[in-house]
């Protein structure tokens, strides 16, 4: 299982999200190149969701695939009283940033693009043009869901200055003084200490 909540950030205020989370964790920032491709079911296909996601590391000498298996949001009314989505998730390997919040939270940011001719990478097109996605994700069991969603929603409250996050297919946009905030850290230089 895993706990996760999304958002958008505008692409000019991503080094300042990256001077904040490095702030909070210490943890340096892992430049990655990954190819994905995700095959999702369809409400027709069934009553759960789900998707299995292949992703391939571009940046190794020999690419290596991971597979995984994103499964239905969890249900009933304790399911509707957390502000974080609960799913089942199944992946060969596990992130090493680790954050001292409680529980191993991994901040992914995406930019979404599309390829005009098969695997022609270098000449992808972004779909959404200055729109990064920021995806926070945290491993979790069925015991352990409830804590590891509060750690990743008082976590959210310390982005909050730069971008909204909040459960998968809930828009919220962008941070209307996310500006001034990343001005403020950028002119810190990410000396502030929080």
């Amino acid at each position: 299982m895993e706990c996760v909540v999304q958002g958008i950030i505008e692409t000019q205020h991503v080094e300042a999200l990256e001077i904040l989370l490095q702030g909070l964790c210490g943890v340096q920032r892992e430049r990655l190149r990954i190819h994905e491709i995700c095959l999702k079911s369809g409400p027709n296909l069934g009553p759960v969701a789900s998707e299995v996601r292949l992703l391939c590391d571009l940046e190794q000498a020999e690419p290596s695939w991971t597979v995984r298996h994103i499964g239905g949001a969890m249900r009933g009314a304790g399911a509707e009283q957390i502000s974080v989505l609960v799913r089942t998730m199944v992946e060969s390997k596990a992130s090493k940033n680790v954050l001292r919040m409680g529980a191993q939270i991994t901040v992914t940011v995406s930019s979404i693009n599309k390829m005009l001719k098969v695997h022609a990478t270098d000449e992808a097109v972004p779909v959404t043009p200055g729109i990064q996605l920021v995806e926070v994700t945290a491993p979790a069991t069925g015991e352990t869901y409830a804590e590891v969603a509060s750690a990743v929603s008082s976590f959210c409250e310390y982005l909050a200055p730069l971008l909204h996050l909040s459960k998968p297919g809930i828009s919220t946009g962008v941070v209307p003084t996310a500006a001034a905030a990343a001005a403020s850290l950028m002119s810190d230089g990410g000396g502030t200490t929080l």
